[in-house]
C-alpha cells in the first residue's frame, strides 16, 4: 500500500472494486483527467476487495507506469463486502472532502463539483440522488434497476430513514470529521451499509443534500 505524496489532500475519492477489470483503469484515466485540471491537492484510494481477476494486478501495473502519482492501492485477500471495502477506504482517507463512487462512474465524476458545493454551503454531506431530478444532470438507469431501487428505497423510507429519497446511488461525498467518526461506527460490510451510514448521520443530527 503507498500513498500519494501529498499529506493534505482537498479530496479524497474512495473507490471500492471487486471484479472490475473492465472497469478499472477506464475509471482510473477518466478520474485522472477530470482532477488533473482541478487547481487543489487530491487523493484517489482504490480498495480492492479480494478480487479472484485482473483487478489488482491491473491497478498494481498503472501505479508502476507512474502515470497515476495520485492513486493508491488497498487490497484485501478476502472478499468481505462493498460496506467492509468502502470502510477501509474512508477510514484511510486524509481529504477534507471524501467522495465515495462506484468503478463504472455510473454518476460521472464531474458531479463531484456539484457535492462539493453543497458541502461549501454547510452541508455535512451530499449524495448523488437519481430520485431528484433537475435539468443536465445526465445518470441513466435501465427500467429493472429503476424499479429494483425504488421498491428498496420505499421500504428504507417506511422503516430507516426519513426524508431521503435514495440511498443506494454510489455517489456520496462528506466532510472528513462526519466521513470518519459515521465510518468508525458503521458496522454492516453489505451493500445496505449506506443505509446504516445514513441512519447514523441523522441520529448526529447532520445535515445532508440530495443533489440531482
Amino acid at each position: 500500500m503507498t500513498f500519494p505524496l501529498n499529506p493534505h489532500p482537498e479530496i479524497s475519492i474512495v473507490i471500492p472494486v471487486y471484479n472490475e477489470e473492465k472497469n478499472v483503469e477506464e475509471a482510473m484515466r477518466r478520474i485522472q483527467a477530470f482532477m488533473s485540471l482541478k487547481d487543489q491537492p487530491w487523493e484517489c484510494l482504490i480498495v480492492n476487495d479480494g478480487s479472484r481477476d485482473r483487478t489488482e494486478r491491473m491497478v498494481r501495473e498503472a501505479l508502476a507506469s507512474e502515470a497515476y502519482p495520485n492513486f493508491c492501492l488497498l487490497s484485501d485477500a478476502t472478499n468481505r463486502g462493498k460496506g467492509f471495502a468502502v470502510r477501509q477506504g474512508v477510514l484511510a482517507s486524509s481529504g477534507r472532502m471524501v467522495l465515495v463512487t462506484d468503478v463504472d462512474l455510473s454518476s460521472p465524476i464531474k458531479e463531484i463539483e456539484k457535492l462539493a458545493k453543497a458541502l461549501e454551503e454547510g452541508y455535512d454531506i451530499a449524495i448523488g440522488s437519481r430520485a431528484v431530478h433537475s435539468p443536465g444532470c445526465d445518470v441513466q438507469q435501465g427500467f429493472k434497476r429503476w424499479l429494483a431501487g425504488r421498491i428498496f428505497n420505499l421500504f428504507v423510507r417506511i422503516l430507516a430513514l426519513k426524508g431521503i429519497s435514495d440511498t443506494q446511488c454510489g455517489f456520496k461525498c462528506f466532510k472528513k470529521e462526519w466521513a470518519h467518526k459515521l465510518f468508525a461506527k458503521q458496522k454492516l460490510n453489505g451493500f445496505t451499509f449506506d443505509v446504516e451510514v445514513l441512519r447514523l448521520a441523522q441520529k448526529e443530527g447532520l445535515k445532508i443534500k440530495e443533489v440531482p
